[in-house]
């Protein structure tokens, strides 16, 4: 079982988010994870570090925290070899301490940088699914000529990579790439909120299945979770502080093909209070916090990543770090 920390890079200037994670390792998380986001979900005070870069930072300061993407998008903005480059580089100089955690990506991330028409899910999943085999397949080839449908590489190299492919988890929001994640990862990830039906009934028991089939069934396989939290011995404070991160709670519908930051911010500020913190577990009494976020556990997640929303992360850490680890370590 694996406790790890969200760091907010849309939220935060790199500087304060390098400084986050640094308090995150000294405080006892196993892991820090980043999004890798071209735009934030909001205009006003917005931050998108570009994630392979911040990273190579955070593990130059720090010791022991693994380091990952949730999530970073392979198939539009960056190709594919651009990715393994990257990622590649960072497991040789980081050895056993770098995830790249992959999606489909969403319109707001992919469409200003490169002006195209954003696909569909289906096709969106189908170049995820070329781009993860041309990965592993630079980092464990040399010479690699890539023909396929929507990528292709000719006699490419990457001469600096791990002498272990980095791990590749896959994030799943339905049944169809929950059993890819299972198949093709190393790890699946997913974000809390949901209701448990689609934890229970849909994305864990296809995960289990695609593990079933993989050819890799042998494998080490997290089942990761982002768990959406708001934690303050003050509950007031607890309760508002969701508001920042209100585009949370915006449908799939609603933000999947929003591709400009000021209208995400305009949807999310319209959505009240109650709709926005239904996304969070928000609590000022660390037993109760402890016993909403075990349910995740007994669900059957071993890596639970947390996301604060507010705007003092330090003190969110330090609470933490010293009510609600402990306890869930003792739990774990």
């Amino acid at each position: 079982m694996r406790f790890g920390y969200k760091a907010s890079a849309e939220q935060f200037s790199p500087n304060k988010l390098l400084q986050f994670a640094i308090e995150a390792e000294q405080g006892g998380f196993d892991s820090v994870f980043v999004s890798d986001h071209f735009q934030p979900w909001k205009h006003t005070d917005g931050h998108a570090p570009f994630a392979p870069a911040w990273m190579a930072a955070v593990l130059a300061k720090t010791e022991r925290i693994t380091l990952g993407t949730s999530v970073l998008t392979p198939t539009f903005r960056l190709h594919p070899s651009v990715v393994a480059h990257a990622f590649g580089t960072l497991g040789a100089m980081f050895p056993g301490r770098v995830i790249l955690g992959v999606g489909t990506g969403e319109g707001l991330n992919e469409v200003p940088a490169t002006g195209i028409e954003w696909p569909e899910l289906k096709e969106r999943s189908a170049r995820l699914r070329e781009a993860i085999k041309l990965i592993r397949q630079l980092w464990s080839e040399d010479r690699v000529s890539f023909e396929g449908q929507y990528y292709k590489t000719v006699n490419a190299t990457i001469y600096d990579k791990p002498d272990e492919m980095v791990p590749i988890y896959i994030a799943a929001g339905g049944p169809l790439n929950a059993k890819f994640a299972g198949r093709e990862g190393d790890g699946f990830i997913c974000t809390s909120g949901k209701g448990a039906s689609l934890y229970v009934d849909e994305l864990l028991p296809n995960v289990a299945v695609g593990c079933q089939e993989s050819t890799r069934a042998d494998k080490p396989f997290e089942r990761m979770i982002e768990v959406k939290v708001s934690f303050d011995t003050d509950a007031e404070r607890a309760l508002n502080d969701t508001r920042n991160w209100a585009a949370l709670s915006l449908s799939a519908e609603e933000k999947h093909s929003v591709q400009d930051a000021e209208e995400m911010e305009r949807l999310a500020d319209q959505l009240p209070i109650e709709r926005v913190a239904k996304r969070w577990i928000v609590s000022s009494d660390p037993e109760e916090h402890v016993a909403q976020i075990k349910t995740y556990m007994d669900y059957g997640f071993d890596h639970l990543v947390f996301h604060a929303p507010g705007t003092d992360q330090s003190r969110f850490l330090s609470l933490y770090a010293k009510e609600i680890l402990p306890r869930l370590k003792a739990l774990g």
